[in-house]
C-alpha cells in the first residue's frame, strides 16, 4: 500500500530552492547596483558585509517564496478549473496520479542552482521544469480523458495563462508609462 502523502512536502521544499537561488542572483545584481549609484558604502556603515547580504537574502527570498507562492497556487486553480470542464473523473481520482510530477520540480529547482550566475539560465530552468511537468501532468491525465478532453483542457490552459502573462505585461507598460509620463525633467 502506498502512502498518498509521500510527496507532500516536495512543492514546498521546491518553492524554497527556486526561491532561493533567484534570491541569490538578485543579491549579487542589487549589491552591484548599490556600488555603482554609491549607496554601499552608505550601507557598511549600518551593516557589515555578510549582515547586509544575509538581510538582503532574507528579504528577496521572502518576495520569491510569495511570487512562486502564488503562482503555484494559480496554476492549481487554472488546472481543476480546466478538470471540472473536461475530465469525465467524478471521484478525483485523476489528481493524485498526477502528484509524482512534484518530483520534477524539485528536480528542476535543485539543478537551478547551476544557474545562479545567469537570468537567463534560471528562467529557462524554471520554464523547462514547468513544461516537462505539463507533459507529464497531461500524459497522465489522457488515460482518464478522451482525446476531446485532453485537447480541450491544453487549449484552456495555454488559453488562460497566455491572458494571465498579457494582462500582466499589459499592467506592467502601463505604470511604466505612468512613471514615466510623471518625471519633471522629460
Amino acid at each position: 500500500m502506498k502512502n498518498p502523502y509521500v510527496f507532500g512536502f516536495l512543492p514546498l521544499i521546491t518553492i524554497l530552492l527556486f526561491s532561493l537561488t533567484f534570491s541569490v542572483f538578485t543579491m549579487n545584481k542589487a549589491i552591484e547596483l548599490f556600488k555603482v549609484i554609491g549607496v554601499y558604502s552608505g550601507m557598511r556603515e549600518f551593516l557589515s558585509d555578510l549582515e547586509l547580504k544575509l538581510f538582503l537574502l532574507i528579504v528577496l527570498v521572502l518576495v520569491y517564496f510569495m511570487l512562486f507562492s502564488a503562482l503555484k497556487l494559480i496554476a492549481e486553480t487554472i488546472h481543476e478549473i480546466g478538470m471540472l470542464f473536461f475530465s469525465k473523473d467524478l471521484e478525483g481520482k485523476t489528481i493524485s496520479q498526477a502528484r509524482g510530477g512534484y518530483v520534477i520540480f524539485f528536480g528542476g529547482a535543485a539543478i537551478s542552482a547551476v544557474g545562479l550566475q545567469s537570468i537567463q539560465l534560471l528562467l529557462l530552468i524554471f520554464l523547462a521544469t514547468a513544461f516537462i511537468y505539463f507533459i507529464y501532468v497531461v500524459f497522465k491525465l489522457s488515460n482518464s480523458m478522451s482525446l476531446l478532453g485532453t485537447v480541450g483542457l491544453i487549449m484552456f490552459e495555454i488559453i488562460v495563462w497566455s491572458l494571465f502573462l498579457a494582462l500582466v505585461i499589459y499592467a506592467i507598460i502601463k505604470l511604466y508609462n505612468g512613471v514615466i509620463a510623471s518625471l519633471p525633467f522629460l
